[in-house]
């Protein structure tokens, strides 16, 4: 018997809207972030636009918003239609689209204003943890009772991917976002050290998979076969992608931290299954190119198709570099270099950015009945974003070559040909200015694209409401003989098949973790390595506030070229009072884990008052406020409470003397800057900031190291 029932299309045309606005954000705070890489007067001349605090909000902003909104924009037209279900709850739907937007929102304003846990792209503090994943929950059930209350008895390929995306996301969140809070937008990691470098590229290389990735996989093989009016081009080769991806994926995380102090057999874990990666991430590729089969003639004629092969191509490059890039002969190069900032943007520009226009394109007319506007401006659209990520990624993929190798040569003699680190800085300067130009291209795409839908929107009206008829689902008895195989009767089963996909990905997050939390030689302690005195634990958080993070590194690996120009290599041990970690993942600027006592207290406080007086040519912006704002002493004894509760082993009672023991070293530092006529009350935060510079590498001296199980 036919039933009648209608798809919401508003909820779809909702986030159809938030993906646009937020592309449009995300891409300008993005190209202003570029421009200030060559010209630093683009960070504005005030705390909250500088490149640390709004490096952040661009990566925020393009991931979580832009892709965010256009995954629940696909997901919610495409799970009805496979599913010939309305979503399960419009009041759901409502709660889902206007609390991520708040959330979003929440991001525009904390981290300019330097709330940021300082994890790379889990930087919100914690409140706003609690509301994603509140939201993520109602995304969750929104999506459930869809499938549970579906016509359709077999689950499509798609939705495999939707669910894998959907319990995956929430054990990363959930896990990655252990924090103690100490007040309304402050906390601290539980973790420290190693452990918390492990969990956060666990969580990060993982965000990248099953939110960059999964989702959207899903919909490729939704639209995909829509656009082209061609059906997959293997179902075998759909399950052995979708299996063999989401469960070695989950392991290579630790390809983001070789030559770090993360134990080696983490390290070749994360290798091995890296290299294993290409199988499935080819598998997927070649079974969306070759749903084309037959139909490249409608390509050449297509610009939406066009949109897609370029973005599944570009899928393909960068499942392949990921790889590449976790060779270790590879990695000791290109590891924070522009080479990475390249192979993101590839996959982020061309692989979520093509694939999200290509569905607007086609989306929009259908839900508003109407044809798009300007199919000429559609196609110059596609060549001018193409062209955007061409003049974006050459230049940087140049870029993070001559950094590598500049940093690594010598002389004939066996000194660093390039000791100061500016002047490679400066050799970079022109293929920044052309990764401006790039991303000023692709930018100008999506405003033509803008325009081309609002003018497409106001051409018809939308369909609010789209009437539609399905035989009810009946009662499932025997299986037929083209459903007598594991996988057909498993996509009957939404909830065996999310307990399966969740047993999958945790498999490799176990292996990985447990022996580096459980086994206490994993981290040998070092006993001259002691707890942050009160005014460096300050400035520390200070460093995190202004982003310092996002363009220093604190990890200096075991290669010649590296303890020559910064000093001895980091230990595991030096790091397990950090809550966060700080060892980054760029340099932009020098890796500062030796930069205790390597210059003067003047010569940090000019510096940091104006880099240029320094270094000339310096493209680091002034951070003058640090001299003029109080630093405030009111938060110190919840710090020393926090992390002595964390592990870190401060005395009992001492948050009560921290305050005088912050005075007297900050007066310590004051009188030392006086001395070369620097005037400067001890109360600024830029006395704190000085402290916690001056203290970064001091624990340990070389050849006289001493190494302590853990208790």
């Amino acid at each position: 018997m036919l039933e009648k029932f209608n798809y919401d299309n508003k909820i779809v045309r909702n986030f159809a809207i938030a993906t646009v606005i937020w592309g449009l954000v995300g891409m300008l705070v993005g190209l202003l972030v570029a421009m200030q890489l060559f010209k630093p007067e683009m960070n504005l001349g005030n705390q909250y636009t500088t490149f640390g605090r709004i490096r952040p909000l661009h990566t925020n902003a393009v991931i979580f918003a832009f892709v965010g909104n256009g995954i629940f924009m696909g997901v919610y037209y495409s799970l009805q239609r496979l599913l010939k279900a309305r979503m399960f709850s419009d009041m759901l739907s409502s709660i889902h689209f206007w609390g991520w937007q708040l959330i979003i929102v929440s991001a525009a304003l904390t981290l300019p204003l330097g709330l940021t846990t300082s994890h790379e792209y889990a930087e919100l503090e914690w409140p706003i943890d609690i509301a994603i994943t509140l939201i993520w929950v109602v995304f969750g059930i929104n999506m459930f009772g869809t499938i549970i209350k579906r016509r359709e008895r077999h689950m499509y390929v798609a939705i495999w991917f939707y669910i894998a995306t959907f319990v995956t996301v929430a054990v990363l969140h959930i896990v990655n976002s252990f924090q103690l809070p100490i007040s309304a937008f402050k906390s601290y990691y539980i973790y420290a050290g190693v452990q918390d470098a492990l969990v956060q590229w666990w969580y990060g290389h993982n965000a990248v998979a099953f939110f960059l990735t999964t989702p959207y996989l899903g919909m490729m093989y939704y639209f995909l076969p829509k656009m082209a009016q061609r059906p997959v081009y293997s179902y075998k080769l759909s399950i052995l992608h979708f299996w063999s991806l989401i469960f070695i994926y989950i392991w290579a995380g630790p390809h983001h931290l070789l030559y770090s102090s993360l134990p080696d057999w983490a390290q070749s874990l994360g290798v091995a299954f890296s290299i294993m990666l290409i199988a499935p991430s080819w598998g997927g590729m070649i079974n969306g190119l070759l749903t084309l089969r037959g139909a490249w003639d409608k390509v050449r004629e297509d610009t939406i198709l066009k949109f897609m092969v370029v973005g599944i191509t570009a899928y393909g490059m960068s499942t392949f570099e990921g790889p590449l890039l976790s060779l270790k002969q590879v990695n000791a190069i290109a590891h924070f270099t522009d080479w990475i900032v390249a192979h993101v943007h590839v996959g982020a520009l061309g692989w979520n950015g093509f694939l999200t226009f290509a569905i607007l394109y086609w989306l929009i007319p259908r839900i508003y009945r109407t044809e798009i506007f300007s199919k000429k401006l559609v196609a110059f659209h596609f060549w001018i974003g193409t062209l955007g990520i061409l003049f974006y990624a050459i230049p940087m993929y140049l870029s993070g070559f001559l950094q590598g190798l500049m940093w690594k040569e010598f002389t004939p003699e066996g000194m660093l040909k390039y000791p100061n680190f500016l002047e490679t800085t400066l050799q970079l300067l022109p293929m920044h200015i052309f990764r401006a130009i790039g991303g000023t291209l692709y930018l100008t795409g999506v405003i033509v694209m803008t325009y081309n839908l609002i003018k497409t929107a106001k051409s018809g009206a939308l369909l609010a409401d789209e009437p539609a008829e399905a035989m009810a689902l009946e009662p499932a008895f025997a299986p037929s003989s083209s459903e007598k195989t594991w996988h057909r009767a498993l996509e009957r089963k939404p909830m065996y098949f999310l307990v399966l996909s969740l047993i999958v990905i945790l498999i490799g997050g176990m292996v990985e973790m447990m022996p580096t939390f459980m086994i206490s030689s994993n981290i040998p302690t070092i006993a001259s390595v002691k707890p942050y005195s009160p005014l460096e634990l300050q400035g520390r958080d200070l460093y995190i506030r202004e982003g310092c993070v996002n363009c220093h590194s604190q990890m200096v690996r075991p290669f010649r070229s590296e303890t020559e120009r910064y000093g001895e290599y980091s230990k595991a041990g030096e790091f397990v009072y950090d809550h966060p970690f700080l060892w980054g993942s760029k340099r932009t600027g020098p890796d500062l884990h030796r930069e205790g006592g390597k210059y003067s207290n003047a010569w940090q406080y000019n510096h940091l008052m104006d880099p240029t007086t320094m270094s000339p040519g310096s493209i680091m912006p002034p951070y003058d406020w640090l001299g003029e704002q109080t630093l405030d002493t009111t938060t110190t004894v919840a710090k020393i409470n926090a992390m002595r509760t964390l592990g870190v082993p401060y005395a009992p009672l001492y948050e009560q003397k921290a305050n005088a023991d912050l005075q007297k070293q900050a007066e310590e530092i004051t009188a030392n800057l006086a001395k070369d006529n620097i005037k400067v009350s001890s109360d600024k935060e830029i006395i704190a900031i000085i402290a916690y510079l001056q203290r970064l590498g001091t624990d340990i001296k070389v050849g006289n190291v001493s190494m302590q199980p853990s208790n």
